[in-house]
């Protein structure tokens, strides 16, 4: 069993598939190798707000007013206590990015998930999965951009093929 994917709502819902799964496995006589497992957790830096709020901070969700910085990677709003600016922030506001997008999965320095006393596993923030990327923040983007790169490459193997002078256009289409 190579590819396989497990989905929780919450971190202590995934631990306890994924221990039940190493269990199923194992007593069927075969082995799990944790140190090869990935998890990518989709929406982390998402919070939840109390309320809906016209310009939410890019790290911690609540409203901003005017003691803030924009990112210049997401162009969100940060307040500068969750900015970790110290002083002034003219100095960095243009060159200012939010932990968020410094690094999405350790905005808050989490690198790996505890399973249990034998297992740590790493935290990623993409994922090839059957072909199709997936990123912690639920974008397409990076699937799109995969599948058109592939597609490309494609094309460019065929060229050859498609170009020859001594192929008839009937096997070329």
């Amino acid at each position: 069993m190579d590819d396989l994917i497990v989905i929780a709502e919450t971190e202590d819902d995934l631990i306890k598939r994924l221990n039940g799964w190493k269990d199923n496995v194992e007593n069927r006589s075969m082995r799990v190798k944790m140190n090869k497992t990935k998890v990518l957790i989709s929406g982390e830096r998402q919070k939840v707000t109390q309320k809906a709020v016209r310009w939410p901070c890019g790290v911690c969700g609540r409203g901003v007013g005017n003691d803030s910085v924009q990112c210049t990677s997401c162009q969100k709003s940060v307040h500068k206590k969750c900015s970790r600016i110290k002083g002034s922030m003219y100095k960095v506001v243009k060159i200012f990015v939010c932990r968020g997008c410094v690094s999405p999965i350790t905005g808050t320095g989490r690198t790996r998930v505890d399973i249990d006393d034998n297992a740590n596993l790493e935290l990623i923030d993409n994922l090839c999965y059957l072909g199709d990327m997936l990123s912690v923040d639920g974008n397409s983007d990076a699937a799109a951009e995969t599948r058109i790169r592939i597609g490309w490459n494609k094309f460019r193997q065929l060229v050859p093929l498609l170009t020859h002078k001594d192929i008839s256009l009937i096997v070329r289409c």
